[in-house]
């Protein structure tokens, strides 16, 4: 089985929280990654969005783009709305060979309010469930069939952050919308990574290998801390810094024979945590905990 590893520069520069951000350029943060083997990086807000400069930037750093967040909106807005909205992103990551846009609920969402508690999180009955899970299906078609498919995001602070919303929004969709499972959001939400691998793993194509301390989580006052202030008190970290296990996470996907891109999002203070040295962490961990669940790794960077 051959697998792929990649970053977020969200390590490096925080679109949410600009006090989290390194004061480093799209280039130093490539470098950084590919010194420490990562293959790919996800897009991030100092990307350009024009293929003839971004092409030539993934060239000299040898780095292919190996996804990127659109801020969805089907919860409360139409699909018309969002097709505008993602058909030059798509345009693009179709010219630089991208595998798939990570797609992000972020209609009613919290997660970017930092004067928003946890526990008032946007919460769909059942049958808004089913017609919202029925519209991220046909949106998911129409992208695939310009060219470039989706994965959708589970998040903290969105309308599908539980393990009951994710298998509910699941049994209510089709193929036509894949999975991105990340760990980190699913465990930071109380649920069950391995028995979400199990329940879902037919529609994984993308994975977020997010780590979490699990001490901080279990320290926040959800009734008065927002998703802001748990990444602030450094909720969320790379494998082999927190507490999930990875081997045991890994193996799992392993068995259900899933080939594609591992993607370290791991958000956290920069001054705290050096990216660079964090992506060290990280990177060590993935290729003990995949060598040892029989994944080749790919080290090929630009071109795919």
């Amino acid at each position: 089985m051959r697998a792929r590893l990649g970053m977020s520069p969200i390590a490096w520069w925080n679109d949410d929280l600009k006090e989290l951000s390194d004061d480093v350029s799209l280039e130093e943060c490539l470098r950084q990654s590919r010194s420490a083997g990562f293959t790919g990086m996800e897009k991030g807000r100092r990307f350009p969005d024009d293929p003839a400069v971004m092409l030539p930037i993934l060239k000299a750093a040898d780095v292919t783009l190996c996804g990127g967040w659109f801020s969805g909106t089907l919860v409360n807005e139409e699909l018309a709305a969002n097709k505008d909205r993602i058909l030059p992103m798509i345009e693009l990551f179709k010219a630089v060979d991208a595998p798939c846009i990570v797609y992000g609920e972020v209609g009613r969402s919290i997660q970017g309010d930092r004067t928003k508690p946890l526990a008032t999180k946007p919460k769909l009955t059942d049958d808004e469930m089913k017609a919202y899970a029925k519209k991220v299906t046909a949106f998911g078609e129409w992208c695939a069939e310009q060219g470039m498919p989706l994965a959708y995001h589970h998040h903290m602070a969105a309308v599908v952050e539980t393990e009951p919303e994710l298998n509910a929004f699941m049994a209510a969709s089709g193929a036509g919308i894949p999975l991105l499972l990340d760990a980190g959001h699913l465990a930071f939400a109380g649920g069950d990574v391995l028995r979400a691998i199990d329940a879902h793993h037919k529609r994984i194509t993308h994975v977020h290998v997010k780590d979490i301390r699990q001490a901080v989580v279990d320290g926040l006052d959800r009734g008065k801390q927002s998703f802001l202030d748990a990444v602030a008190l450094g909720a969320f970290t790379v494998p082999g810094d927190g507490s999930l296990d990875f081997g045991a996470i890994v193996q799992r996907f392993a068995d259900y024979g899933y080939e594609g891109w591992f993607v370290v999002e791991a958000e956290q203070d920069p001054k705290k945590n050096p990216p660079l040295k964090m992506a060290e962490v990280g990177y060590k961990e993935l290729m003990r905990v995949m060598t040892a669940a029989g994944y080749t790794v790919d080290t090929r960077g630009f071109p795919n």
